[in-house]
């Protein structure tokens, strides 16, 4: 029979329950494990967990392998919600074993689970394998549509073993209807009968899909306000908006309740989330990833994307979904910055640009184009390929949009065939003109004009939005790979922001990688006085 003993009387001490006296040092491990996780001490978790690729974690969103593959995922997500140790069960099944089933409370009183299989390696007890499930709370429809543990499986092991997906409501999922971010859209549609190619290579790769996340309404936003179903809460600066339209898979991935957000970008939309919660996003080249099964907006300039917490893991899905690109030696031929882009935004930002512009070498490029009248034509044409694609359903709904989208759409609806026309020509000589200034070139730039602007600010909104569609436009319109990375961190008090890249058509993953080494060379020691960027035709 198991007997109730604690290990001390001070106040909040857990019930223990256990067959006979703990080997020494073993609630010691526990308590400074548990005191690790909820403060966010990484250091010391990587120290809790044995050494090794056995090392397993799992919980709702997947299972890691390998104690380096834990240490990564615990350096990128967030502390632990706050919970508090009720009871601990101990189990002794053989010497220099324990296994240790942990009740947790959440402050509402909600329960959760940890177990834990410990080892004495070498005189030191350490963790085998954990599982945790967390404390249940409601259901967070600002953020998600429907969730499961997980929802779908992996279809086979892959690369992306333990990486849980949250899903923009654009892309089929079998079993499940696809809502576009409103409910009366959702409610007239039947289940889907198979995955979207993109979903599916993800399960294919191994990663499982923690469930469907929101989106603005119809993807025809770049402010993560949500319509109906609210807005997702700004994790590290409330009050302020997420970013859209991709909003509910980059919350999840900002709030540590998925690995990856897959979404799309016609305007921006993986990359202005990505830019305002302090994201690594990816827009690939149109075309690069199969749209199929993806609910359009623009299909001109819809292009699959994701957001993850880090770079490392935006490269491993990169790698396990995309074609590689020869990468030349010596690509790319320079970093380039181009000075009025940089004016346009906030002097905070285009500082940022600045700085990392000389960190990294970058030339100043003067790009003869005129970015209004290319934006113009890109809302034109977008337009009135959002009009084409949506417009029937939005006449025989009337009342289903909210009022920035229904707007948009009305406007959208009187877009003509000859403005149309015009504004493709306008974009085609833009598109070329692109294309061969980044032939062997990458352009930094701002990835948002702004940080998030305050969600009870309609003004800063929309000026917020004007100033960066213009910028994002950019690569949407060429059809170019664009990705944003978190700026070197500003102090606190501030929101963050990202950087820009774009790369030439089909470079995605030479792109990618030539970000990441950017990004440490950015997070390395700074000169004293940083090179301005020299000029080039």
């Amino acid at each position: 029979m198991s007997t109730l003993w604690h290990p001390d009387r001070a106040s909040g001490s857990p019930e223990v329950l256990g067959d006979g006296p703990l080997p020494p040092g073993l609630w010691e491990a526990f308590l400074a494990y548990d005191r690790a996780l909820l403060g966010n001490d990484v250091p010391a978790l990587d120290a809790a967990f044995a050494p090794g690729d056995a090392t397993l974690r799992a919980d709702q969103t997947g299972v890691l392998l390998g104690h380096a593959t834990i240490a990564a995922f615990r350096a990128a997500r967030p502390a632990a919600p706050d919970r508090r140790l009720v009871r601990v069960h101990v189990r002794l099944p053989a010497d220099g074993v324990a296994l240790l089933v942990a009740e947790v409370a959440s402050p509402a009183g909600a329960p959760g689970l940890q177990t834990q299989l410990w080892r004495l390696v070498g005189g030191r007890w350490r963790i085998a394998a954990a599982h945790v499930t967390a404390p249940a709370r409601p259901l967070d429809t600002s953020v998600w549509r429907v969730v499961g543990a997980p929802l779908v499986a992996p279809a086979a092991p892959g690369p992306l073993d333990g990486l849980g997906v949250a899903v923009k409501d654009l892309f089929a999922v079998a079993g499940q209807p696809v809502g576009a971010g409103v409910p009366a859209f959702l409610a007239g549609r039947a289940p889907e009968t198979r995955h979207a190619s993109a979903v599916a290579a993800l399960l294919d790769a191994g990663a499982s899909l923690v469930g469907i996340a929101q989106t603005d309404e119809l993807a025809y936003s770049v402010s993560g306000v949500g319509g109906r179903w609210g807005t997702p809460a700004h994790p590290s600066a409330p009050g302020r908006v997420p970013g859209g339209s991709t909003n509910g898979p980059a919350v999840a991935v900002a709030r540590g309740e998925a690995a990856v957000g897959l979404g799309t970008d016609t305007a921006g939309s993986i990359r202005v989330p990505g830019s305002y919660l302090g994201l690594w996003g990816l827009r690939t080249s149109t075309g690069l990833v199969d749209t199929a099964g993806l609910l359009p907006l623009a299909p001109s300039f819809d292009a699959v994307g994701w957001l993850t917490s880090d770079g490392a893991t935006l490269l491993r899905v990169a790698e396990a979904l995309l074609p590689d690109a020869p990468q030349r030696d010596g690509w790319p031929r320079a970093l380039v910055t181009v000075p009025a882009l940089n004016a346009r935004a906030e002097p905070e930002i285009a500082e940022a640009v600045r700085g990392a512009a000389g960190a990294l070498g970058a030339v100043a490029l003067d790009l003869d184009g005129d970015c209004d009248a290319w934006f113009e034509a890109f809302r034109v044409v977008q337009g009135f390929e959002a009009w084409r694609t949506h417009g029937a359903w939005v006449t025989g709904h009337p009342g289903a949009l909210s009022g920035e989208v229904a707007a948009r759409m009305a406007w959208a609806a009187g877009v003509t065939g000859a403005q149309h026309e015009a504004a493709r020509a306008t974009l085609a000589e833009a598109a070329a003109f692109l294309r061969a200034a980044l032939a062997d070139r990458v352009l930094l730039l701002p990835a948002t004009a702004t940080p998030a602007p305050p969600l009870a600010d309609p003004e800063a909104l929309a000026a917020a939005r004007d100033r960066t569609l213009p910028l994002t436009c950019l690569a949407s319109l060429a059809g170019l790979p664009a990705l944003t990375m978190p700026a070197p961190a500003t102090g606190p008090g501030h929101p963050p922001f990202g950087l820009g890249l774009v790369g030439p058509a089909g470079h995605d993953l030479p792109l990618l990688r030539f970000a990441l080494g950017a990004a440490a060379t950015l997070a390395g020691p700074r000169p004293h006085h940083a090179q301005r960027p020299t000029e080039i035709a």
